[in-house]
């Protein structure tokens, strides 16, 4: 019988990471059991989660959570989905972690958790053999073929590859000899994608370097990296080649959203409570925003809900924040009043 501390639902609460289509199978056998099997499942989640808000070099500091205490990170789980075909049990499972929880784990760590967002990039993937003289792009490349090939749920990066435009393979031709200086800018702005990638692939005898030109959110980062003895026409070693790729995309973005946690900034804000809609909505923002680590009514009369919020940023940040949201808020005095 599973602990009753877990629940199954499908109204996933707010303050949680959701991880969602956890799929598990297993052989039908006289010593079945169906909560080992779960908590299977409450692993394969918790190393999805991981996945998704840590970088590389900190996954491995995580590997021996202990289940018990997996367990009580959980939030809510449901079974979405569950069968029996040929002797083998399959199950699907929705599984949501506290926030908070996994956010002290890390601190306990001192790894810094990047907010989870997905973002669309456009990718031109380039292969130079400067031996041949020649240059490999769209379907002719195995790079480009095999790029999409190999997604992960975890994976925050979703690439738009382009397509096979002569004009466009004309301009790679012209600048070919340059392309190190080239700023692909008549290509990019055909896709209306303000963040992108540019891989060129330097192929010389054993040796290949990849200059990586990484623009997220208007600021340009180059990467270079070096491979040896790298068949570019093996299908396993373009997809251990492009894996490795993917990652160093993956962690470059997570470093541009990290939250450091050990800065907690306490705030003190008003609400009139006249209108319960209104607080409602209020709290529901709150709840959806990464950098807010907690908030709770603090006091409260017959005019005003008076709120502490513990946010891991500075005040103009959060100021930043909320506006966003179309919220403002009279900062003259301690207590800042929602306008």
């Amino acid at each position: 019988m599973l602990l009753n501390i877990f629940f199954s639902t499908d109204n996933i609460q707010a303050k949680t990471f959701s991880i969602d289509d956890i799929e598990i199978s297993t052989p039908f056998e006289m010593n079945f059991d169906k909560n080992e099997i779960i908590d299977d499942g409450f692993i394969k989640a918790f190393e999805q989660l991981i996945k998704l808000v840590t970088q590389t070099k900190d996954q491995k500091r995580l590997r021996k959570i202990s289940l018990s205490r997996i367990k009580g990170m959980i939030e809510t789980f449901s079974i979405k989905e569950e069968k029996f075909v040929d002797e083998i049990y399959y199950l699907k499972l929705n599984v949501s972690f506290n926030k908070k929880k996994i956010f002290r784990l890390l601190e306990s760590r001192n790894i810094f958790p990047s907010i989870p967002i997905k973002k669309n990039i456009f990718l031109i993937p380039i292969i130079l053999d400067e031996k041949k003289d020649e240059i490999l792009i769209f379907s002719e490349s195995h790079l480009f073929n095999s790029w999409n090939s190999n997604t992960k749920n975890y994976h925050l990066l979703n690439y738009i590859l382009p397509t096979e435009d002569l004009e466009d393979f004309n301009l790679i031709k012209l600048n070919s000899k340059n392309l190190e200086n080239y700023d692909f800018k008549e290509i990019i702005e055909k896709y209306d994608l303000k963040n992108y990638i540019i891989t060129i692939v330097f192929k010389n005898d054993d040796e290949i370097r990849v200059l990586n030109k990484i623009n997220f959110n208007d600021k340009i980062d180059l990467k270079n990296l070096k491979f040896q003895n790298l068949r570019l026409g093996n299908n396993k070693e373009i997809e251990e080649f492009t894996e490795n790729l993917k990652t160093m995309y993956e962690n470059h973005w997570k470093s541009k959203n990290e939250i450091n946690t050990s800065v907690k900034l306490s705030l003190t804000v008003s609400i009139d409570n006249n209108d319960a809609f209104k607080i409602s909505l209020f709290e529901e923002i709150l709840s959806n925003i990464d950098l807010i680590y907690d908030f709770y009514i603090f006091k409260f009369d017959n005019k005003k809900n008076i709120y502490k919020i513990v946010f891991n940023g500075s005040p103009n940040y959060f100021l930043k924040i909320m506006k966003n949201e179309n919220y403002e808020f009279d900062t003259q005095n301690k207590i800042w009043n929602l306008k």
